[in-house]
């Protein structure tokens, strides 16, 4: 298979390309950090094609997007799983600006493209990693709240615009994850990025629709639907 995940240098989207890129596919990975970038590809130089870009700089992405596609000719599946996060009790507006021009508007210029690819195909499948946190409104983080909302409501929409297109569009809810954007005190049930992943890879191999990782926050998931 061929393979894109969006966001893969570290956290989630890194153990996912240690799974993809283990096996017989061929990975694109995008990222910001070129160190990281040449880092991967240097360990798996058969099956890894790196791209460095800012999915918040829109340019940037679609120009990733077309030399990946180019070198790929087609692709299966595209895990887009980008963001940022950032405690801001002090309600900075630039810091709540930064997040939603990442989280909100290069979130929602990648879907598109990916999308879009995936409608041209007639086929594939486009995964977006949001979060548990989008159904409840964080005080300390209100634009990353609100922006993994808008990332949740984004996504049904795609499930729905996607009806006998051929494309599939699967939604990964997490929880908390061991992982640099869990911050703050008193934190629970935090899960290691590990055990989160090998969920994530079994929801795409059966291409559901919703899957919250894991059990515990399947919990939280369903209790905060129905407040």
């Amino acid at each position: 298979m061929n393979v894109a995940i969006i966001g893969a240098t570290s956290g989630i989207g890194r153990r996912l390309w240690e799974h993809y890129s283990s096996g017989h596919n061929m990975v694109a990975v995008m990222g910001r950090r070129v160190e990281l970038l040449e880092e991967m590809a240097a360990s798996r130089r058969e099956n890894t094609l790196t791209y460095a870009c800012d999915i918040s700089e829109m340019d940037e992405f679609d120009r990733a997007l077309e030399a990946m596609t180019g070198e790929l000719g087609s692709l299966d599946i595209a895990i887009l799983c980008v963001g940022i996060g950032e405690l801001n009790p002090v309600l900075d507006a630039s810091a709540e600006i930064e997040t939603a021009r990442v989280n909100v508007d290069g979130w929602t210029n990648a879907a598109v493209g990916l999308y879009r690819l995936f409608e041209r195909q007639g086929w594939g499948q486009l995964v977006t990693v949001t979060s548990v946190g989008g159904l409840m409104s964080a005080a300390m983080a209100p634009a990353y709240s609100a922006s993994k909302a808008y990332q949740i409501n984004y996504t049904k929409a795609l499930q729905r615009k996607s009806n006998g297109t051929g494309v599939v569009v699967t939604e990964i809810r997490p929880g908390l994850v061991d992982t640099r954007m869990a911050k703050g005190d008193g934190l629970f049930w935090v899960m290691p990025v590990d055990k989160v992943a090998s969920q994530i890879v079994k929801a795409i191999a059966r291409r559901r629709r919703l899957a919250v990782v894991s059990r515990r926050w399947r919990l939280a998931n369903y209790i905060l639907r129905h407040i």
